[in-house]
């Protein structure tokens, strides 16, 4: 089991992919996922946005990442496969993503739903939609070789039986899930429970906690949050994520735990890298 990070940790403060690969020398951390851009964004171009643009050519961004040791687990193209412009958007927005994936030597492409029920579908229709979206990505995932991992983090997909039925939308050995155990949590769901019922599928994990004032708030209300705004171990979520990285363990899983945590300039990110490394080295020692 390994562990690496999300770029989104940096984005308050404003680091572009070098500084957080920096950060990830400095504190023996070989794994990274971050978001991709597929066009042009100022914020990218002054270097003021820790992801990556398609226009970027994956060799060049690969010496990048041997210089510093570390290696890509996840590319986070999760843009909503439910949203009505899925099919002019979404669809070549991951297509892209599974290409640069392949050259960059990335192992999976991040996928999910919208926040919020379609309210011109009903659910069975906003379903049957999706499996259409998910069927086209796969035939060039298939090709490619490259995980497509849906992520729980909508509406649809932090809904266990939803989410069954998507993974089951296409028979393909590529078609995983991203466990988040901080969405799952998020959405009145039990981290724990979800975990176990998908535990063969999962390709990548989040690892996200949720601050007792942040789970009093929006807890049932949201289906899902961008990073923790606490450091991981010092949440309401700490005991069901120990409980999560066992399990992982025990079923022998070999992937990325990505902690998904406000990074402040790097503190708050590296006191839960403690808290998680502690708990992988009791989780495998056992």
């Amino acid at each position: 089991m390994k562990i690496g990070f999300h770029t989104d940790a940096f984005t308050s403060v404003f680091w572009d992919i070098e500084k957080c690969l920096q950060w990830a020398k400095r504190n023996d951390v070989h794994y990274m996922e971050c978001g991709v851009i597929d066009g042009v964004s100022w914020a990218h171009g002054l270097r003021y946005y820790p992801h990556i643009a398609l226009w970027e050519d994956p060799l060049e961004m690969r010496r990048l990442l041997d210089k510093y040791d570390v290696q890509f687990a996840n590319l986070d193209a999760a843009y909503p496969l439910s949203a009505r412009e899925a099919r002019t958007v979404a669809i070549p927005y991951v297509l892209n993503t599974v290409r640069y994936a392949k050259l960059i030597g990335c192992p999976n492409v991040d996928t999910t739903d919208g926040l919020f029920q379609r309210p011109d579908l009903s659910d069975s229709e906003a379903l049957a939609y999706m499996k259409e979206n998910y069927a086209e990505i796969m035939r060039i995932a298939d090709a490619y070789e490259v995980n497509i991992t849906i992520e729980p983090h909508g509406y649809y997909t932090t809904k266990p039986d939803f989410m069954a039925e998507m993974l089951d939308f296409v028979d393909s050995p590529f078609l995983k899930m991203n466990m988040d155990t901080g969405n799952t949590y998020i959405a009145g769901q039990d981290p724990v429970a979800f975990l176990r019922r998908f535990l063969p599928k999962v390709s990548h994990c989040h690892v996200k906690d949720v601050s007792a004032e942040l789970a009093e708030a929006v807890r049932g209300k949201e289906s899902g949050i961008a990073i923790s705004y606490c450091a991981i171990g010092d949440g309401v979520n700490a005991d069901n994520i120990r409980t999560c990285v066992s399990m992982l363990a025990q079923a022998g899983y070999d992937g990325v735990l990505c902690l998904e945590s406000e990074g402040m300039g790097g503190p708050m990110l590296e006191k839960g890298l403690a808290w998680v490394r502690q708990v992988v080295a009791d989780a495998t020692s056992s």
